[in-house]
């Protein structure tokens, strides 16, 4: 049986450098081919080597190193029942995405982070011996603008400007067969180069989920989660994400996030520090031969709109049940992986063109989008940033009242403040993110905003402080000291 493997390195303890000494294997002495073959057969080779050469010197200054500390649970010897906590160290890769300071990366690479750090390459990095051997890496201290985890992605900022940002290559453009790189750190294996082809452009891994996957056979290993892979022009193609494997290593079953998936997310994870879904309120599903057959429709393949929700957009626009979809946004509406991937993110503005085959006619519509709403969002969407604001914490929180309560599942504790937005200009670094519900600080419960900002001006500059809050349905601690 095959495993999905997430490709991030799990540590109890932190990695140590090997020592040298480690005597290589024994090459095969080739034989020298003859005079008048020796150029033309170096030169496509050097040419070839060059080119390989100058992409890692374009990508490798902008590849980083994640380093990351939690609290999660230990193995247990064989035998033991129970569950221990203790702290653990998350290896992953990552790339920068903005020359001021905006870090992709995969969502599970910093879960649950009371700490991240990022390894730098230093600017002239270029693959040589010396480079390999450097100790000029430069670490600095990240924090997370925000996260989508469903979709495993995690967008990360770090202080120091004008860094060498990769470009995002146009997915479009991907093509099966293609050669590709992917870097990061395997194993914790700092600034590792692999090489491999583009095995399938879009791979739906699982049929109940509208996600898909570059799929490659370049060697993709623990610690090479988050890192690019990248084509042959230095464009980033994809983000390294999980590996399918029996033996737990690479088998050549990689698989990364598309880079239109990378571009959108992060794009709304800078600016509203969430990822957007949204509807135009349809139900759609797989035309099959049957169904073909028994609806007389055009063709057997293809999606078919199976519902109008009433009061919806798309019953305003004038679309109808048993309507064929053609196309969406401009894009080929062939399949329902590729149909609900793009509803999962598109970004389409006001309104989207959509259009259908009716019987023998074809039909366009310009057709409103709605922003779907999750319980959370709209609570998040009640805060006033003038009255919520905790300054100490660089947030804008929210009470929980009777009625916001009523509006959120899975609450804790009926007290708390929920986190709707984080200051980005507060100067404050704390490593809370918008969703999570504050519950305690230092032991005492918090009831209100008020309440939380009377705690935290009676404690002095630099006091450690630590704020129980539930985050994605469970309790955590956060620890820090106050600026």
């Amino acid at each position: 049986m095959k495993h999905v493997i997430r490709t991030a390195l799990q540590l109890s303890v932190l990695l140590t450098t090997p020592g040298f000494g480690v005597t290589a294997s024994a090459q095969t002495t080739k034989s020298k081919p003859p005079a008048d073959m020796q150029e033309s057969l170096h030169d496509p080779w050097s040419r070839a080597d060059q080119l390989v050469e100058s992409l890692i010197k374009k990508v490798s200054p902008s590849v980083v190193q994640i380093m990351v500390t939690s609290y999660g649970p230990l193995e247990e010897a064989p035998g033991r029942t129970g569950e221990r906590i203790g702290q653990q160290r998350v290896i992953g890769s990552g790339f920068i995405l903005d020359p001021e300071g905006y870090i992709a990366t995969n969502a599970h690479v910093v879960k649950g982070a009371e700490r991240i750090q990022v390894v730098l390459q230093p600017p002239d990095a270029d693959g040589s011996l010396a480079s390999a051997l450097s100790s000029k890496v430069k670490i600095v201290p990240a924090s997370i603008v925000g996260q989508a985890p469903e979709i495993d992605i995690a967008l990360l900022k770090i202080d120091p400007p004008n860094l060498p940002a990769l470009p995002l290559a146009a997915y479009r453009n991907l093509r099966q067969g293609q050669s590709v790189f992917a870097f990061g750190s395997p194993e914790g294996l700092r600034n590792t180069v692999t090489h491999g082809l583009v095995s399938a452009v879009a791979r739906q891994i699982d049929p109940d989920s509208p996600l898909i996957y570059v799929q490659t056979d370049a060697p993709v290993n623990p610690g090479n989660s988050g890192g690019p892979l990248v084509n042959v022009d230095g464009e980033v193609v994809g983000m390294n994400t999980f590996i399918v494997s029996q033996s737990g290593g690479n088998e050549g079953l990689g698989f990364a996030i598309p880079c239109a998936t990378v571009r959108t997310v992060c794009r709304q994870l800078k600016t509203i520090g969430h990822v957007r879904r949204q509807e135009i309120g349809i139900g759609i599903q797989a035309v099959n031969p049957v169904m073909a057959d028994a609806l007389k429709l055009p063709r057997s393949y293809g999606v078919i709109i199976s519902d109008v929700v009433p009061g919806a957009p798309a019953q305003s626009a004038g679309l109808a049940v048993g309507d064929l979809l053609v196309s969406i946004n401009g894009q080929p509406a062939d399949n329902l992986p590729t149909v609900s991937y793009y509803f999962l993110l598109g970004d389409f503005g006001e309104k989207i063109p959509v259009v259908v085959q009716r019987g023998a006619t074809q039909l366009s519509f310009n057709v409103p989008v709605r922003e779907e709403k999750h319980n959370m969002e709209q609570v998040i969407s009640r805060a006033d940033p003038a009255k919520n604001l905790v300054s100490p914490l660089g947030i804008v929180g929210l009470d929980i009242d009777l009625k916001v309560a009523s509006m959120v599942s899975g609450l804790r504790s009926p007290f708390g403040i929920i986190v709707a937005a984080k200051v980005s200009a507060s100067g404050t670094d704390v490593p809370l993110l918008t969703g999570d519900v504050i519950f305690q600080l230092n032991g005492q419960q918090v009831t209100s905003i008020e309440n939380l900002r009377r705690m935290l001006s009676s404690l002095p500059p630099g006091a450690p402080v630590v704020l129980q809050i539930q985050r994605d349905d469970r309790l955590q601690y956060l620890s820090f000291t106050l600026d």
